[in-house]
C-alpha cells in the first residue's frame, strides 16, 4: 500500500494505491481510494500546516483501507513532497507547538516515521487532487489512475531523498527555556525592574511546585512567602556567580583563606543555602535579617536592581539613607559607591539636581583689551523693576521703572538711565541720551531681550530710510548690536556684574522709601559716580605708590569722589603746552591700563577645565527657570558651535517645541546607561 499526500492554498488531498506482484513478476498498481478537502475560510493556515493536514488525511485513509480490505497488506509506504512535514515526523514531538504536535502524534500512532518518504511534486498523484483537473484530462491521466512510474517497476528505484532540515531551521518549534541558578545573565539582564523580576521567578517557582505536587497547587496572586522565596532565589543566584569559591568552601564546612576579602565578615551558610554575615551581633535583640544580613556583591546586576528598587521605594532617597536602609537586610560589598552611582544615574534625581555642562572659561573678547575711547564698545542690560511715585505728596501712585545700564567693556565705566517702560521706543530714547552724553558706540553687546532685538530692528530701519538725509548714520558707522544666546546671561557678564553692584547701593540708599522720577534719577547718577570711582587695579599698601586706576580717570581725568585740584595761577601755561599736558596725562592712564589692569585679566577665576562636552545626537534636558525640573523639555543635540578658541559653548537642540539654541549651562546631561551616542565620540 502506497499513500500520497499534497496540499495547496485551496485544498489538500490524499490518495491510496495498491501495488501487487504476481508469481510471474507482473506488477499491477491501481488507485484504491482518494479524498480531498477544501481549505478552511475562517482559519488561515500556512502551507506547511496544510501539508501536515494532507499527511494526516493520508494516514487516516490508509488505516481505513487496511481495516476494510480482507487481504493482508505486507508493506505500507507514505509519500509527501514537503521536507518540513517529513522533518516534523522524524522530530521529537515535545519540541513542536500544540497544533503540529497533536497531528504528528496521530500520524506516528498509525505509521512509523521510517515509512515516510519524499516524492517530487511532478511525480506526486495527490497534487492532482489538491490543485484540480478537468474531467477530460483526468480520464486519460496515467499518474492519477496508475500512480507514478517507479511503482510499476519490478525493482522500485526510489526517488532521491533530500537531507532532513535542522531543528533550528524548522517552523512551529517551541522556545526552550532552561532556567538554572548557574546561568543567570540572560534573565537578570533582560529586566530593569526588580519587582517584575521577583514576580517572574516567583511564578517559575510556583510552576515547579505545582508540577511536583499536583494535589497541592497554588493559584491566584503571589503570596508574601512566595515573593520572599523568589528574592532568596535571586540572591542565591547572585552569590553563586560572585562568591563561587567561598560558597564551595562554606558548603564543605571549611575555613576561608587568610587573605580572603570576606574573612572579616565571618560568613556562614544558612538553612536555605544563602551566605550571610556572621558578625558580632548575635546577642542583639534584632530580627534575624538585621543580625545576619545576606551578603551581596555590588557589581552584580541583581544587586543594582535591588538598589534601584529601594531608591524608588524611599522616594528617591540620598546615598546615605539608601545604604543604611538596605543594611537592615543586605550587606553589600562596595555598597557605598553603588549607592552614589544609583542616585547619580536616576533620571528623576538628575532632573532636580540641575547639573549642566560647564566648558572652560573663554578668552576675553577683543573689545575688552583694546585701548579705545570709553564706551566705544558697550554692554547694555536692564535692572529692576523699581517702584517710583508718579508725583509728590499724598495720594501718589506707584509705577514701575527700570534702570538701563550701559557698561564700557574696556575701562568698566558705567552709565545709568532711568526708563519707565520695557519697550523698544524707551530703549531708543535712553540710547539717544547715552549717545548725546558719552558719544556714539561702535558695538553694543546685549542679551537676547525682546526690547533690544526690537531696538536693533527699528534702528536699522531708521538708518536705511534716512541714509540720504543723515550722512553721519551711514552703513559704515552704524551701531552694531551683538546678541548673546537665549537664557545665557553669563555671555554678557560685565553688564550683569554692574547690575549687581547697582542693586547693592540702591537697596541700602532707598530702604522702604519711594522716590519720584527726578529724585530717583538723581540717586542713580550719584550711584553712577560711585561705581565709576571703583579701582580697577589692585590697591597697594605702599603710601608712595600712585592712586589706584579707576574708570573716572578715563572719563574726566580723576575720580568722581575726589575734589578738583587747586589751580596753579602763578605758572603761565600756553594752549599748546596745555594740550601736550592733557595728551601726556591720557597716555599715562593708558600705560597704567596696560601694565596694571590688563595683566590682572590673565587668570581664569572659575571654569578652569574644559569639562564634559555634549556630542551631536546626545539626549539632554533643556533647563528652564520658569518650569519645574520634571517639566523641562527633552531634546537631542543637532549642532554645536565652537568659539574663537575652538571650545564649544552653544548648541542647537531639537525638541517637541522646535529647535532651540542654548548655551551649555542650560543643557543638563542625562545619565543613561546606554546612550544613543557614546560619550566622547559622534554618532
Amino acid at each position: 500500500m502506497h499513500a500520497f499526500s499534497d496540499a495547496s492554498i485551496k485544498a489538500y488531498s490524499a490518495c491510496v494505491y495498491l501495488r501487487s506482484v504476481t508469481m510471474d513478476g507482473d506488477v499491477t498498481v491501481n488507485l484504491l481510494l482518494a479524498k480531498s478537502r477544501v481549505a478552511p475560510l475562517k482559519q488561515r493556515l500556512t502551507i506547511p500546516r496544510f501539508e501536515l493536514c494532507g499527511a494526516l488525511l493520508a494516514t487516516r485513509l490508509a488505516k481505513k483501507a487496511k481495516e476494510s480490505l480482507r487481504l493482508e497488506i505486507d508493506v505500507q509506504h507514505f509519500w509527501c513532497d514537503s521536507t518540513i512535514v517529513l522533518s516534523w515526523i522524524k522530530t521529537c514531538k515535545q519540541t513542536l507547538k500544540q497544533f503540529v504536535c497533536n497531528r504528528i502524534t496521530e500520524i506516528t500512532n498509525i505509521s512509523e516515521p521510517n515509512d515516510w518518504h519524499h516524492v517530487p511534486t511532478e511525480l506526486n498523484p495527490a497534487d492532482i487532487g489538491s490543485r484540480g483537473l478537468n474531467a477530460t484530462q483526468l480520464k486519460g491521466s496515467t499518474l492519477w489512475w496508475r500512480g507514478p512510474h517507479f511503482l510499476n517497476q519490478v525493482d522500485i528505484q526510489w526517488p532521491m531523498q533530500p537531507q532532513g532540515m535542522k531543528l533550528e531551521e524548522l517552523p512551529e518549534i517551541k522556545v526552550q527555556c532552561n532556567v538554572t541558578t548557574e546561568q543567570t545573565d540572560e534573565i537578570t539582564n533582560k529586566y530593569s525592574d526588580f519587582p517584575k523580576l521577583q514576580r517572574i521567578v516567583g511564578y517559575l517557582k510556583r510552576f515547579i511546585h505545582n508540577c511536583r505536587l499536583p494535589g497541592n497547587k497554588s493559584i491566584g496572586a503571589l503570596q508574601l512567602s512566595e515573593l520572599d522565596l523568589a528574592t532568596k532565589t535571586l540572591c542565591a543566584m547572585s552569590q553563586k556567580t560572585c562568591f563561587l569559591k567561598e560558597f564551595r568552601v562554606l558548603k564543605n564546612k571549611g575555613s576561608l583563606p587568610s587573605k580572603n576579602k570576606l574573612l572579616h565578615l565571618n560568613p556562614f551558610l544558612d538553612d536555605s543555602g544563602l551566605i550571610r554575615v556572621g558578625g558580632r551581633l548575635c546577642n542583639a535583640n534584632y530580627d534575624y535579617d538585621t543580625k545576619h544580613p545576606i551578603l551581596l556583591d555590588g557589581s552584580h546586576p541583581i544587586t543594582k536592581l535591588i538598589f534601584k528598587n529601594y531608591h524608588r521605594l524611599l522616594l528617591h532617597a540620598g546615598p546615605q539613607l539608601l545604604l543604611s536602609t538596605l543594611r537592615h537586610k543586605y550587606w553589600i560589598i562596595n555598597g557605598r559607591n553603588l549607592a552614589r552611582k544609583t542616585v547619580h544615574e536616576c533620571i528623576t534625581c538628575c532632573r532636580f539636581s540641575e547639573k549642566t555642562f560647564q566648558p572652560i572659561m573663554g578668552n576675553l573678547p577683543k573689545a575688552r583689551l583694546e585701548a579705545d575711547h570709553p564706551f566705544c564698545h558697550t554692554a547694555v542690560d536692564y535692572a529692576g523693576p523699581i517702584m517710583i511715585a508718579n508725583r509728590k505728596g499724598r495720594g501718589c501712585k506707584l509705577i514701575k521703572a527700570y534702570i538701563c545700564v550701559f557698561v564700557c567693556l574696556t575701562v568698566k565705566a558705567v552709565h545709568l538711565e532711568l526708563v519707565t517702560d520695557l519697550s523698544a521706543k524707551c530703549f531708543i530714547s535712553a540710547l539717544n541720551r547715552f549717545v548725546a552724553r558719552r558719544g556714539k558706540p561702535s558695538n553694543i553687546y546685549s542679551d537676547n531681550g525682546t526690547n533690544f532685538v526690537g531696538a536693533n530692528h527699528e534702528l536699522r530701519t531708521f538708518l536705511k530710510q534716512c541714509r540720504k538725509d543723515v550722512i553721519s548714520y551711514s552703513a559704515e558707522t552704524e551701531i552694531k548690536f551683538h546678541f548673546s544666546p537665549a537664557y545665557s546671561p553669563h555671555f554678557n557678564g560685565m553688564a550683569e556684574g554692574s547690575v549687581k553692584s547697582i542693586k547693592y547701593h540702591l537697596k541700602r540708599v532707598l530702604g522702604l522709601a519711594h522716590l519720584n522720577f527726578e529724585e530717583m534719577y538723581t540717586v542713580l547718577v550719584q550711584i553712577e559716580g560711585i561705581l565709576n570711582s571703583r579701582p580697577i587695579t589692585p590697591l597697594s599698601s605702599d603710601p608712595s605708590d600712585l592712586i589706584p586706576l579707576t574708570p573716572s580717570h578715563f572719563l574726566i581725568g580723576r575720580t568722581c569722589t575726589m575734589l578738583p585740584a587747586a589751580p596753579v595761577e602763578d605758572k603761565p601755561i600756553s594752549s599748546l603746552t596745555r594740550f601736550k599736558r592733557i595728551e601726556q596725562l591720557k597716555a599715562h592712564f593708558w600705560n597704567r591700563f596696560y601694565k596694571e589692569y590688563i595683566s590682572e585679566l590673565q587668570q581664569r577665576n572659575k571654569w578652569r577645565t574644559i569639562g564634559e562636552q555634549p556630542q551631536t545626537g546626545e539626549l539632554v534636558l533643556v533647563k528652564d527657570d520658569r518650569l519645574p525640573p520634571n517639566r523641562w523639555l527633552l531634546g537631542r543635540v543637532t549642532a554645536v558651535y565652537p568659539g574663537t578658541d575652538g571650545v564649544n559653548r552653544v548648541a542647537d537642540v531639537i525638541t517637541r517645541a522646535g529647535t532651540l539654541r542654548r548655551a551649555y549651562n542650560r543643557l543638563c546631561p542625562l545619565p543613561l546607561l546606554e546612550q544613543t551616542v557614546p560619550r566622547g565620540g559622534p554618532c
